[in-house]
């Protein structure tokens, strides 16, 4: 019996002892995190270990990406840096991100294309111009095949038919998120409305992970000029508006090309966009709030346009094949800096020998 007991003794002894001479921390002050191998070898590994980390030290959020693209690093142009505010601030820089030659705006309804589309199948490259085709040809060596895929994925679900309108917003990191969901859920065209500019949230970095990069962003400086335009490119304008003569967002037809407007924070879309507006929209509220954080009810009226438009038309994305190929030269232009300026040495040597066949 004395020997059970010495016996006993010595292995509660044994659970309570302290690591050997090594610098980790005990283990209930460690949490388990998914170990990505950098080897190529394993690129396809059929399970994943998991490592033991401080639980002080700063750990990846989670995020859907395919484990080929994490084994394959992207340009330092396309890290994850939130670059809304400067971007807000100087407008030529948001001109700049459009690389293709852009369409000329028509205001005559009868010379009016039926669906709007901003690119011209056109790159200046100096003194000459190239097509898209040239543009990815030139661009090819550049970019890998995983990144190329991704393009080719992305454009086949975009569409111009629905764009976002946000008006007099003052937190940026509000801005910065209904950016990350248009372009997460396939919208191309963003348009901003005198943004408050005296209000900054630095706190908010990284809120839109990039996605400005690979939208078209357009700034105005009041509601009737950017309402002007975009009712002569051919959208109707609904505003998100709670009253008696608001319609519910499940009513609409979606399969419209629509301008979907939110407004300020505290107080709503203003007078001015209302009134100049097609009609008013809302989300029905079940519960004792009566509103949504002005980012979250930009992110259910696109994701209710995308899932209305895919029951009626059987998808979101209504490019033609021409303009997928545009809009993949355009990403590809995109792509880095680099590859503006090998394309315009594209374009320098098509010029030199104009003889030889760049098809």
């Amino acid at each position: 019996m004395a020997a059970c007991k010495t016996l006993v003794r010595t292995s509660l002894s044994c659970l309570q002892c302290t690591p050997r001479a090594t610098n980790l921390p005990p283990l209930s002050s460690q949490r388990l995190h998914p170990i990505s191998s950098p080897s190529p070898l394993l690129r396809f590994p059929r399970n994943r270990g998991f490592r033991l980390e401080p639980a002080g030290a700063p750990s990846r959020p989670y995020a859907a990406v395919s484990l080929a693209e994490n084994l394959i690093p992207e340009p330092a142009e396309d890290s994850a840096e939130d670059n809304v505010e400067e971007l807000l601030l100087k407008r030529d820089d948001v001109s700049g991100f459009m690389k293709m030659e852009r369409r000329p705006e028509v205001r005559n309804e009868s010379t009016r294309p039926g669906r709007w589309f901003p690119y011209l199948d056109q790159f200046r490259a100096g003194s000459t111009v190239l097509s898209s085709d040239e543009v990815l040809e030139a661009v090819d060596p550049l970019i890998s095949e995983v990144r190329k895929e991704r393009f080719r994925n992305v454009v086949k679900n975009r569409s111009y038919s629905v764009c976002l309108v946000v008006e007099g917003l003052a937190d940026l990191g509000n801005v910065s998120a209904t950016f990350r969901s248009a372009d997460a859920l396939g919208f191309q065209s963003v348009h901003v409305v005198s943004c408050n500019s005296s209000k900054r949230y630095r706190e908010n970095r990284l809120v839109s992970v990039g996605a400005e990069k690979w939208l078209d962003i357009e700034l105005w400086d009041s509601a009737r000029e950017c309402f002007e335009v975009l009712k002569s490119r051919g959208y109707r304008i609904a505003t998100t508006h709670v009253g008696i003569d608001a319609v519910s967002i499940y009513d609409m037809d979606w399969s419209c090309p629509t301008a979907i407007v939110v407004g300020n924070e505290g107080r709503g879309i203003s007078d001015e966009a209302l009134e100049l507006s097609d009609l008013h929209c809302s989300i029905p509220m079940k519960g004792m709030v009566d509103s949504f954080n002005v980012s979250v009810a930009a992110g259910i009226l696109m994701h209710h346009a995308v899932c209305d438009r895919t029951s009626r038309m059987g998808g979101h994305c209504d490019l033609t094949l021409e303009e997928r190929q545009i809009l993949l030269a355009e990403f590809s232009l995109r792509h880095s800096k680099s590859a503006i300026d090998i394309a315009k040495e594209f374009g320098k040597r098509k010029v030199s020998s104009p003889i030889q066949s760049f098809d």
